[in-house]
């Protein structure tokens, strides 16, 4: 009888925490990702879910940039009421709709609202109908003209679509919504096809592949310009999320292998050990200045855009000149743009382990590599 009480004691006490659980959390992507499972089958989050519903367009995805947290006056909610129908500014970008769809999956977990269901198989039907026939993505769908129409590696807009799409047709618990059979033969094909998309826009140095641009012509494929100060290059960055993805793959194919030791190999030749950022910072935490500082030894980092055929790294102001140098750009880009990036480091330290698994021969430098960079 005393361990019958102990056991209701502890199933009520968690099942208080659940009921308190509180977000504290002020950015929405922190929301969605960071909360415990238990909040989610909160009062609050059913309210944030209400959002959520509400922004999502009848197309299928979410316009991005905004604290879908914050509570909707009741104009508000019917100003989104009257957008459902709207085809403007419904994107991937910098996480949208595919974060949105991990909410409607954690929320779904806790709380069987069809509802969220039904979202996120629209979610997931909006992303296969976005996807090109050579398998990239634009940055928004419908099409909006310029630069957005270019497949886009961007800020990991494809690979985080991929990502969603590699899940569902591997059929994992990461989702707790579970599409068709239909649906995931779908997925299927929809990742097959944005491989081999990733495969053809790998960029070649003199016939040695290297990275990728941040965005490709959706059309040649090649490496194409975004913003003014966005220009055609190569990313130390989001080629690292790229390599990463493909090396997630199991049993790659021969294509899929090159393509990785082709990308380390890179990684490896432009990594940068004599620089280190310093940022400088008001009162109130915001960046007012960053200086790059030559270091002995300094853990490494790679440029966010490096010249197609030299590999050198360069800076622009709006103005679209580019510069050698950090220092000879405005404060305004210098301090608002993330120009250095340590993404890749995954790719060095994840590289030996996946080259023993999949049978590729691995030298003893990029062995004693991987050790100086995890130590």
């Amino acid at each position: 009888m005393i361990q019958l009480n102990k056991t209701i004691l502890v199933f009520l006490f968690v099942v208080s925490l659940g009921l308190n659980a509180q977000n504290t959390y002020k950015n929405w992507p922190d929301v969605i990702r960071k909360n415990d499972v238990s909040w989610f089958a909160t009062a609050e989050a059913k309210t944030i879910a209400e959002n959520v519903l509400l922004y999502q367009r009848n197309i299928g995805g979410w316009p991005k940039n905004i604290q879908m947290q914050n509570a909707l006056t009741e104009t508000e909610k019917q100003k989104l009421i009257e957008l459902k129908s709207d085809l403007h500014e419904i994107t991937t970008d910098n996480g949208a709709t595919c974060q949105e769809m991990l909410f409607m999956c954690r929320m779904y977990a806790q709380v069987k609202d069809e509802r969220y269901k039904e979202s996120f198989l629209k979610g997931l039907n909006y992303l296969l109908e976005a996807q090109y026939d050579n398998g990239g993505w634009p940055q928004f769908f419908p099409l909006k003209k310029g630069y957005y129409t270019h497949i886009t590696y961007n800020d990991n807009s494809m690979v985080n679509i991929l990502n969603i799409m590699k899940e569902i047709s591997e059929e994992s618990d990461y989702y707790s919504i579970k599409p068709s059979k239909e649906i995931v033969e779908k997925t299927k094909k929809s990742f097959d096809k944005g491989i081999d998309c990733i495969l053809k826009t790998q960029y070649k140095q003199n016939g040695v592949l290297t990275g990728w641009c941040a965005q490709h012509d959706e059309v040649t494929l090649a490496p194409a310009n975004a913003r003014a100060f966005e220009l055609v290059s190569l990313s130390g960055f989001e080629s690292a999320k790229i390599a990463l993805l493909l090396m997630s793959i199991e049993k790659p194919s021969p294509e899929i292998i090159t393509s990785i030791k082709s990308a380390y190999d890179w990684f490896e030749k432009t990594k940068i050990t004599n620089l280190e950022e310093k940022r400088v910072l008001n009162d109130a935490g915001k960046i007012i200045d960053k200086k790059m500082i030559p270091t002995t030894n300094a853990a490494p980092i790679w440029a966010r855009f490096m010249d197609l055929e030299t590999n050198e790294p360069f800076f622009c102001d709006r103005d679209g000149i580019r510069k050698k140098s950090l220092d000879q750009i405005g404060s305004e880009r210098r301090n608002g743009y993330a120009w250095y990036s340590d993404a890749p480091k995954e790719v060095l330290k994840k590289y030996s382990a996946w080259a023993i698994k999949n049978g590729v021969k691995v030298s003893s430098v990029e062995t004693s590599s991987k050790k100086k960079i995890i130590s």
